[in-house]
């Protein structure tokens, strides 16, 4: 069949100002404690419901359609392998494009046990305090704002895409592969231009190269700053922008730093074309986090919605479901508090982070993960969008990244996989 390989840019993804509480300290919600280390006793009615926030509207409307087909696809997968507890797992409806914080509260008068969703960074804060009020898990396929790992949620947030700082050291191995010595950082000032640059000039120092200027930009005003990296002749520029990646090449092919010189955030990602001069990125690397859904995943994808025409956040999604029903087959309750407190088990991951005991052999389907915990062993699920373990702030430990080379044209075509250590510091 033919690949769908549609993903869109992430540059949409910004941590909102949070105002009236501190991400760090208190709740907005005021739960305290950590759901995901606590002991949960059953509570459940035995019916395990899977909410879904579709917060996408306008230009990216078009991201909710993979995001449920995958959803459905999961329950579908579940129900087939016997359910919770032999009885089927309810997907509840949905209403997308609706503000976040009125779609998690109808789920929580919906009943609904785990919510998966929302797909903007700047909506997680009003979603999770909501559902935790509720005790209820929100798993984001999608968030990426590195603040988000230190919410307070009570322990009810978790996330399968990796925070925006994973990309760093990815990065720079991309600029030292290619035998770079010494780099630049032009980056796009603002919380994800600045996060990732720190990320990127610590695993530089870490991986030997020497970081000869960071230097900051704002959109349309990328001139100075490409004309300092110039100056500074580098072996190698790592490019962190989002809206205003586009200007930022542009400068740089006109300072003579282009092609297989850049090295590309997944915020400055995109399929140039013609708007950038001939062989501007003719060599370029760049990357996006997850991994392409493989033809089998996006064939079933279809026969949920044949109209599809995006994977982004796909497979994400599918394992956010996955994993909170093996959460509640694992705690044999689907209660919330249960959910929460199982997931960091199910996924292989550990409280105490990448040091913890070895994990359980891999499982890859929620049937087979059940048979696994049949059989006596831990379930450790890995999933369509790759491995997965959670740590204590509910981020995942080990990102994975498609690598894209940029050909005379301009347009990327994708070349390899990467893994970075951790999600997030």
């Amino acid at each position: 069949m033919k690949h769908l390989l549609s993903i869109a840019a992430p540059g949409r993804q910004v941590l909102a100002a949070v105002v009236g509480c501190s991400l760090a300290l208190t709740a907005c919600s005021g739960v305290t404690g950590n759901a995901r280390t606590e002991t949960a006793e059953a509570s459940g009615d035995g019916t395990l419901r899977v909410g879904l926030i579709l917060d996408n509207s306008g230009p990216n409307g078009f991201l909710n359609a993979p995001q449920a087909a995958a959803a459905k696809l999961a329950i579908k997968d579940i129900n087939a392998a016997g359910g919770h507890k032999g009885r089927p797992v309810e997907l509840l409806p949905f209403d997308a494009g609706q503000e976040p914080a009125a779609q998690a509260q109808a789920l929580v008068q919906a009943a609904a046990d785990v919510v998966i969703g929302p797909t903007d960074s700047s909506h997680a804060t009003a979603a999770v305090d909501i559902l935790s009020r509720a005790r209820t898990p929100l798993i984001s396929p999608a968030n990426t704002a590195a603040g988000l790992s230190s919410i307070a949620s009570g322990g009810y947030y978790f996330r399968t895409a990796a925070a925006d700082v994973a990309q760093g050291p990815v990065l720079v191995k991309l600029a030292k592969d290619a035998g770079a010595t010494s780099l630049v950082v032009m980056y796009q000032e603002g919380s994800y231009g600045s996060g990732v640059s720190a990320s990127v000039s610590a695993s530089a120092e870490q991986a030997g190269l020497d970081v000869l200027a960071a230097t900051g930009f704002t959109p349309g005003e990328a001139g100075s700053a490409a004309t300092s990296a110039r100056e500074a002749n580098p072996d190698a520029v790592i490019v962190i922008a989002r809206d205003g990646a586009h200007g930022a090449l542009a400068e740089l092919h006109n300072a003579g730093l282009a092609g297989s010189k850049l090295v590309l955030s997944d915020g400055a990602f995109s399929r140039y074309g013609s708007k950038l001069g001939a062989k501007a990125l003719e060599g370029a690397r760049a990357v996006v986090p997850g991994q392409l859904p493989s033809a089998g995943f996006q064939e079933r994808l279809l026969g949920i919605d044949p109209d599809l025409k995006d994977v982004s956040f796909a497979a994400e999604t599918y394992d956010a479901v996955n994993l909170a029903a093996l959460a509640a087959a694992r705690a044999e309750d689907d209660a919330g508090r249960s959910i929460a407190a199982s997931l960091i088990a199910v996924s292989g991951g550990t409280a105490e982070g990448a040091g913890g005991a070895e994990a359980a052999p891999p499982c890859s389907s929620y049937r087979e993960c059940l048979a696994a915990k049949a059989s006596g062993e831990d379930i450790n699920y890995d999933g369509e969008s790759g491995p997965v373990a959670f740590d204590v702030n509910g981020d995942i430990t080990s990102a994975t990244f498609t690598v894209f080379t940029y050909g005379a044209d301009n347009i990327p075509t994708a070349t390899g996989l990467e893994t970075a250590g951790r999600a997030a510091k």
